[in-house]
């Protein structure tokens, strides 16, 4: 008996949903799985220098932290809406500690941008230019932040200038 590529497809759904039902997400899991996640330092290095025309966002942390899966959240709901200019890796400091005393990611969280092989500093008001050591509240901010980096990228500059201050971020 043949099976028609319709009959296929509805047997795969069931299989996935019946899937679905059975495996619950660990809090891990909720946020980290719906980006790509780069394993090993030669992937890391692969994935900033075969995008040539994308910026390359790496979200440096640890999948369980509670302000890593806040930023996780932020990012997955802004990757559709990225996806012509910048994609967004994930990668984890415990699986992947090749880069944590060169670009001294001792924060739980940490957002970095590249392009064409290329660190792109941001300057937030913050006094650290590297990158985002935060959890952004707001999607609208970091579409914000991503494309300023984009455009600054583009026209060759290596420092960019962030459209808002963060500088009275965390006002005591």
């Amino acid at each position: 008996m043949e099976l028609s590529p319709l009959q296929i497809h509805q047997y795969y759904v069931k299989v996935l949903f019946s899937l679905s039902l059975s495996h619950t997400l660990s809090s891990e899991e909720q946020m980290s799985y719906l980006l790509p996640h780069l394993h090993t330092g030669w992937h890391v290095d692969q994935a900033i220098l075969s995008e040539e025309d994308r910026v390359v966002i790496i979200r440096f942390g640890r999948d369980g932290d509670e302000t890593c899966m806040r930023q996780d959240e932020i990012l997955s709901n802004v990757a559709e809406k990225i996806k012509n200019f910048a994609v967004t890796y994930l990668v984890d400091i415990d699986e992947v500690p090749d880069f944590n005393e060169m670009y001294e990611l001792y924060d739980p969280c940490t957002c970095m941008f590249f392009f064409r092989n290329k660190h792109i500093m941001i300057d937030l008001g913050t006094g650290n230019n590297n990158k985002i050591n935060w959890a952004m509240d707001s999607k609208q901010e970091f579409i914000d932040i991503v494309e300023c980096v984009f455009s600054g990228a583009r026209r060759g500059k290596g420092l960019v200038i962030s459209p808002k201050d963060y500088s009275t971020k965390y006002r005591y």
